[in-house]
């Protein structure tokens, strides 16, 4: 979700700049809530996840363990994200595991909450990749610094969780103060010129992936798929009352090599560049 052309925004700090954050992320957020009843949950049928990327692409589900594939990223995707630190993580992944572990037995991936994260900008991804010389590295390393240096911690607020009908569980937030990730995204965007034009994500949103669902969940009759529908629903609204409107300081940047396809998902390798959040005078 929120794949698109995502081009360079001007970078303000106005209040009609933060009522136009507010407004486009909302508009996403609810454009998203709706994919799971449009499309169905596409998951069940393996179908496409995350990043055009199919579920067989990421998981093997052999003898009731789920295993993460983990495929050479040739070369490295290099990828900036925001981390939430686990003193936030941990009591949201703890609450996400106590409503969605009963019903699904080895068939869900839950995000390690020691690497809860918001992607905002790629130097190279898997779908147009851009080499880079260790030079160039270290040079990118050192402009994300520089952009870190700038950036006061972000107060944020967990606007709402979803599911996406690829079975990614979203944790879709907004900032309460510091910039927004529109913003935040424009001045990654100036330090990296090299960056692919076509990024990721949609410029506005803030979302924390908490696990992925890999088959139905169990239920206590020979459900069919609409009974299957209506209960991730209940499960999801269920997740929201427990912790829908929690909020989180996050204070580091990363800088991350991932030397695995969706490394920082699927726990495999990767070189991490923690930058703290410097809040200097620009």
């Amino acid at each position: 979700m929120g794949l698109r052309n995502s081009p360079s925004s001007s970078s303000s700090s106005s209040s009609d700049h933060f009522i136009t954050y507010a407004e486009q992320s909302t508009r996403l957020y609810d454009k998203m809530e709706r994919d799971l009843q449009e499309k169905g949950p596409v998951f069940l049928k393996h179908g496409e996840t995350s990043q055009l990327l199919s579920l067989s692409d990421l998981f093997t589900m052999k003898v009731g363990k789920i295993s993460p594939v983990l495929k050479v990223a040739k070369p490295p995707v290099r990828a900036n994200v925001l981390h939430l630190s686990t003193e936030y993580s941990v009591p949201v992944s703890k609450a996400v595991k106590s409503v969605f572990s009963p019903y699904f037995e080895n068939t869900i991936w839950f995000q390690d909450s020691e690497m809860y994260h918001f992607s905002l900008f790629h130097a190279s991804h898997h779908l147009f990749s851009v080499p880079a010389t260790e030079d160039e590295v270290e040079a990118e390393a050192a402009a994300i610094k520089a952009v870190a240096n700038e950036l006061c911690p972000l107060e944020i607020i967990l606007d709402r969780v979803l599911l996406t009908s690829t079975g990614v569980l979203l944790g879709c937030w907004k900032v309460n103060s510091g910039h927004d990730p529109i913003t935040i995204r424009s001045k990654l965007r100036s330090v990296l010129p090299r960056a692919p034009e076509k990024q990721l994500y949609d410029p506005a949103i803030l979302h924390t992936s908490f696990a992925r669902l890999l088959g139905p969940p169990i239920s206590p009759t020979e459900a069919g798929s609409d009974n299957h529908l209506k209960l991730l629903h209940q499960l999801v609204t269920r997740l929201n009352n427990q912790i829908r409107g929690f909020k989180a300081i996050v204070s580091e940047l990363w800088y991350v090599e991932e030397y695995d396809l969706l490394a920082l998902a699927l726990n495999g390798r990767m070189k991490v560049r923690s930058f703290p959040l410097g809040c200097a005078k620009s």
